[in-house]
């Protein structure tokens, strides 16, 4: 389960009454505290007021002490250097808050802007300000524009948090000839603090096959007061829900945070199912992301899409770009959640692909067939073995034929990196970022939020690329 964030408010100023006249401070904690408590985050708010360094470091191991991970330093008053250059320092996530002038006339009363402009000034000259950044606020505690701005803190710095000492478990291995899903274990232990483990397919075929029947039969009913099952057999269904309590089990067992799962071709060889329909039910109930395909990268996206929006998102590709209506089917065939579906629901039906053109059908289910209903919705993924980051947002406007059968649904009026796209514009991005194909799909705009979490783990923000009529070597990033 994922720690609680701790923000730890440290408050600085010069010798002055005019903070404690005008409230500075205790309307600045109210509103930060009501903040956290909405954001199911933790307060810690350091004793006194520190006016040198080594009494604001007395202050910053107080709240590391405590567990902060981000630590707010709040100008109520003209605040000396020697703080900001203290905690700017520290290997701490950090930012710093000033609040407006009480009164715009006659003697200045705070010099808060001032002060919080020299501590930013000196924050560059101590730290590397592109890899461990230190953000800026400026409002009054109850400006809506300032707690937006501290509530994308707090949920970007909860996303790093989730990704922290995370376990994923590998089964099976990475599919065959994906090789754009490779990755470096090392590098997301040593970027992310994300440690993978392997497990071979042979595992979880031996623990479906070693399942009690009365567990068996459970799960498949509840499966199936969920989403009724069309053409899928009885035996098939048997099989996913083995296939659901296999990795439930074997994440549970091993403190998994997230699985990425081989779904072919070693399962149908044996015992001859597609997991897909046992994915989205775990991402469903349990909130457990399953990457299929072996994709490691996706799973991680997964639990960054999880720690903001609440629930598990779904993994689609980009699939087919109607580039005449400037719309792009987000699909895919295997595992994804039910809750995003449109009026007509989801079902369980055979996988449409596997055994297609043979003589039996398409006979190996089951997977989870819908569409998403209309409304915005966020894109993005986790690249580069965790050193580039891809978002976008955009509209699911349904339309007629509604796409392939799976999870799925129509796009329009994207936007990348915050800046206005062309449906072109989208695909020349993820043709010259080389973008791995599995994207994961949240509903809502988490745009500010997820720019944020890039920056604060230090991930390159893979911007917009024109589509253009010839080839432009400019547009490849490295």
């Amino acid at each position: 389960m994922q720690q609680q964030l701790t923000i730890g408010l440290i408050r600085g100023s010069l010798p002055s009454y005019f903070p404690q006249k005008y409230g500075v401070f205790e309307a600045a904690e109210a509103a930060l505290n009501a903040l956290c408590e909405a954001e199911g985050a933790r307060l810690v708010v350091a004793p006194g007021v520190p006016m040198n360094g080594s009494e604001t470091q007395i202050a910053l191991d107080g709240c590391l002490a405590e567990g902060a991970d981000f630590i707010l330093l709040l100008h109520g008053g003209f605040t000396m250097g020697d703080v900001a250059r203290t905690i700017a320092a520290a290997p701490v996530r950090a930012g710093f808050w000033s609040t407006p002038e009480p009164v715009r006339e006659g003697d200045i009363r705070l010099n808060n802007f001032v002060s919080l402009n020299m501590s930013m000034s000196i924050s560059r000259q101590v730290r590397d300000l592109r890899a461990a950044p230190v953000q800026w606020y400026h409002g009054a505690p109850d400006a809506p524009r300032l707690l937006a701005r501290l509530r994308s803190t707090i949920r970007a710095i909860a996303a790093a948090k989730a990704l922290k000492h995370a376990r994923i478990g590998v089964v099976g291995g990475l599919a065959m000839t994906f090789y754009n899903m490779e990755v470096s274990t090392n590098a997301l232990l040593s970027r992310l603090g994300i440690d993978v483990a392997n497990h071979d397919i042979g595992e979880l075929i031996g623990r479906m096959a070693g399942l009690d029947e009365s567990r068996v039969s459970a799960e498949v009913g509840a499966m199936l007061a969920a989403a009724p099952a069309e053409g899928v057999s009885d035996m098939q269904m048997a099989l996913t829900g083995r296939a659901a309590l296999a990795l439930r089990d074997i994440a549970a067992e091993n403190g998994y945070a997230a699985l990425a799962v081989s779904d072919w071709p070693a399962l149908q060889a044996d015992p001859g199912m597609h997991p897909g329909a046992a994915f989205t039910w775990l991402e469903e109930t349990d909130a457990l992301p399953v990457a299929s395909e072996g994709d490691v990268l996706g799973a991680i996206t997964q639990l960054v899409a999880k720690s903001v929006s609440g629930r598990v998102g779904y993994l689609l590709d980009m699939t087919e770009p109607d580039l005449d209506a400037g719309q792009l089917l987000m699909w895919h065939g295997g595992g994804g959640p039910l809750y995003l579906a449109d009026d007509t629901g989801a079902r369980w039906i055979n996988h449409p692909m596997i055994g297609r053109g043979t003589e039996a059908g398409p006979i190996y289910g089951a997977v989870a067939d819908l569409i998403f209903r209309d409304g915005p919705v966020t894109v993005f993924r986790v690249a580069r073995d965790g050193a580039a980051f891809f978002s976008m947002t955009a509209e699911v406007r349904g339309r007629t034929p509604s796409g392939f059968t799976g999870c799925r649904g129509w796009l329009d009026t994207f936007s990348i990196a915050g800046e206005t796209a062309s449906l072109e514009d989208v695909v020349a991005t993820v043709m010259a970022h080389g973008l791995e194909h599995h994207f994961v799909l949240v509903p809502g705009d988490e745009a500010a939020v997820l720019a944020e979490f890039a920056s604060w783990t230090a991930m390159t923000s893979l911007t917009r690329r024109p589509m253009r009529e010839h080839l432009s070597a400019g547009d490849f990033s490295r």
